[in-house]
């Protein structure tokens, strides 16, 4: 996909499509007027006759207009002209993406009414146009036998008007961004969208080799299971003895900026597949814990953004990835293991794995001396229930990496509400025969589960963001939602322009 900008003028502008909104009130959008006025009222007399209400997110396809060099106009319904906020300023652009999608538009120019600079700068507008282009576009890899989904025609967007040089400027970056992102995203959910006997942790490791091929400043390490087992991460361990697939421990370093400068580590569950164990799951929608390795995807697509954009900043990450299944061999409840930093841990509940594969993972990052830590993991379905789909939780040690993350949230329109993380939650965790249990009933099911990971990141500025309710849909709509890569992103873009 090419991105570009343009600049006023939209009858002379030679495309095959402009996108311009209209309010429901009859209102024309800027863009709407400029070519209501070129092409002598088209629009207008349309409006008239009620062929068009408006609607947040309806279009209307108009073909060969007098007074324009473009073949087509795009109708997009974007509310009340009050009502333009970011949300329905994102859904009236994927409406114009999702819409020529379906024809043979080659090239597309998005000059929809933007929501106040204060909510919504060029650069930002820029970046969120090239994220939604690439999310609207993006097809499943599925492995049907059949004949393939033919790819969309549309190949250039362009986002506009903009007068000044300087605001162009900051638009061409932001579509530069924003392009890297959707790359990113688009990694990540060609990833979790693989079923399980496809995406092994062994599928995992090799990815992440092909992004170091792929990119110079990329460095990848893989642990088998004979190295992870010197690091005696025997937490991790105790959640892929019942599988035959053998666990990878995946370290990514991306060097972009000095050697002595800090590093960002970013931290991913990947359970490929989670049954539960010995703590089988219920059936029902057990196919959709192919999905527990996002926390693995984001890592590699946030790396990638990295690499992509050259960001100067260094960044680890590290993948623990395994199968958590049922056999003679599994780990049982009430077994007890020792983790990699010496503490022992009594298992009550086998399906509580991802923390115990991340606290290895946790205390791994230490030797890199990081600046921040940030894991993230489809790890409590009790986030599901207190956020639901739309935000992300956020649970932290630290107020000011609390605030950075929630903010790239924010900015990235991929946003978190942070979480309690109080001393309570860590003595609901007591056990009677080891140093702690991994798990403490259901009441705040997430928070402790948090401050399960807590007890090993003393020291550390860290921060842990569930994404069970926020990483995919399921039911009809099954798939990944490719999130957190634009919260990621943006903290990743931020922490490098602040350095």
């Amino acid at each position: 996909m090419n991105f570009a900008t343009f600049a006023p003028g939209l009858a002379a502008l030679q495309i095959d499509c402009i996108a311009v909104g209209v309010h429901e009130d009859g209102e024309l959008g800027p863009g709407a007027a400029e070519i209501d006025k070129a092409s002598a009222g088209a629009i207008s007399r349309l409006l008239k006759r009620g062929d068009f209400s408006g609607r947040s997110g309806e279009t209307l396809l108009l073909t060969e207009l007098a007074g324009l060099k473009a073949d087509r106009v795009l109708l997009v319904g974007q509310g009340a002209r009050r009502s333009v906020n970011r949300q329905n300023w994102r859904r009236a652009v994927a409406a114009a993406v999702n819409a020529v999608a379906r024809t043979q538009i080659n090239s597309l120019a998005i000059a929809l009414m933007r929501p106040a600079m204060r909510d919504l700068d060029d650069y930002h507008c820029a970046r969120a146009v090239a994220e939604i282009a690439g999310h609207c576009l993006y097809r499943v890899n599925a492995l049907k036998s059949g004949e393939k989904a033919k790819p969309t025609a549309l190949t250039q967007v362009q986002v506009g008007p903009f007068k000044a040089a300087a605001a162009a400027a900051k638009a061409r970056r932001g579509l530069r961004a924003g392009a890297a992102i959707a790359l990113g995203a688009k990694t990540l959910r060609d990833l979790a969208n693989l079923p399980a006997n496809v995406c092994t942790p062994s599928y995992l490791a090799e990815q992440a080799r092909l992004l170091a091929k792929r990119y110079p400043k990329l460095e990848v390490t893989v642990l088998d299971e004979a190295a992870i087992r010197k690091e005696k991460m025997g937490c991790f361990l105790s959640v892929t003895r019942g599988s035959d697939e053998p666990p990878r421990f995946i370290v990514l370093q991306y060097r972009g900026a000095a050697t002595k400068q800090a590093p960002v580590a970013l931290v991913g569950k990947g359970i490929t597949f989670d049954s539960g164990g010995i703590s089988l799951k219920d059936p029902p929608a057990m196919d959709e814990m192919k999905f527990d390795m996002t926390g693995a995807a984001s890592v590699l697509g946030s790396i990638q953004v990295a690499c992509e954009l050259g960001l100067k900043l260094n960044v680890v990450g590290l993948i623990a990835a395994c199968e958590n299944m049922p056999s003679g061999r599994a780990t049982k409840p009430g077994d007890i293991v020792t983790s990699a930093a010496g503490h022992t841990v009594e298992i009550l509940n086998t399906d509580a794995e991802g923390r115990l594969v991340l606290c290895d993972a946790l205390h791994y990052a230490r030797r890199f001396a990081p600046c921040a830590v940030v894991d993230i993991a489809t790890l409590t379905g009790a986030i599901v229930v207190a956020l639901g789909p739309h935000h992300s939780g956020v649970f932290s040690n630290n107020d000011a990496l609390a605030r950075e993350l929630i903010e790239s949230g924010v900015r990235g329109d991929d946003r978190a509400w942070r979480m309690p993380l109080t001393e309570e939650y860590g003595e609901q965790l007591k056990s009677n025969f080891a140093d702690f249990a991994n798990v403490a009933g259901r009441e705040g099911g997430s928070c402790t589960a948090a401050a399960y990971l807590a007890k090993f990141t003393q020291g550390l500025n860290w921060a842990h963001i569930d994404i069970a309710g926020s990483a995919y849909l399921g039911g009809a709509k099954k798939g990944s939602t490719g999130r957190p890569i634009g919260l990621l992103s943006d903290f990743l873009i931020r922490r490098a322009a602040a350095d």
